[in-house]
């Protein structure tokens, strides 16, 4: 049983196992997750949006902080080191970057190269919050980095008729 829940964590922790990738696992788990929301994220409604992320990040900070303890990165309380193989963190980071977005290609692709840029220059606070202990360091600076994207993103709608575009876009699926 006990190698069954390691296999799981693991499998969560490395977004089906993204996280190995020899080159960006960061970048590889954010594209997996890309893809996934690309697929079905036309079919979540705004509470479906409200119930997923608070999920999502609760399954993050739990997994990355076990994982992190597993790879020997942290013990008890302490500041965390994001291992490379963690990812999960890049998966909710960019599901906040694009919800309750207009659901579509450009979406997926903006949300992408996005988040990655904010999550690499990581602006404030998202360094800080790296400081914190166990899974809440390791996941909550790509939140805000996601909060930042998601930001980004709407100013992007709202100034340049992106948001029409991608409008036509949900409309055609």
């Amino acid at each position: 049983m006990r190698s069954g829940a390691g296999f799981l964590r693991t499998a969560v922790a490395t977004v089906l196992f993204s996280g190995y990738s020899p080159i960006a696992p960061g970048t590889a788990g954010t594209a997996v997750i890309a893809i996934a929301y690309y697929l079905w994220g036309g079919f979540l409604e705004p509470v479906a949006w409200g119930l997923l992320l608070p999920i999502v990040f609760g399954i993050a900070v739990y997994t990355a902080g076990s994982m992190a303890r597993a790879v020997g990165r942290v013990r008890g309380t302490e500041e965390a080191k994001d291992p490379g193989v963690v990812v999960i963190d890049e998966a909710i980071g960019y599901l906040v970057t694009v919800a309750f977005l207009p659901h579509g290609f450009w979406t997926a692709v903006a949300g992408f190269f996005l988040f990655r840029f904010l999550d690499i220059v990581k602006p404030p606070p998202c360094r800080w919050l790296e400081k914190l202990p166990g899974g809440w360091g390791i996941v909550l600076d790509d939140v805000v980095a996601g909060v930042y994207g998601q930001l980004i993103l709407r100013l992007l709608m709202a100034f340049t008729g992106f948001a029409g575009a991608m409008g036509m876009e949900v409309g055609l699926q």
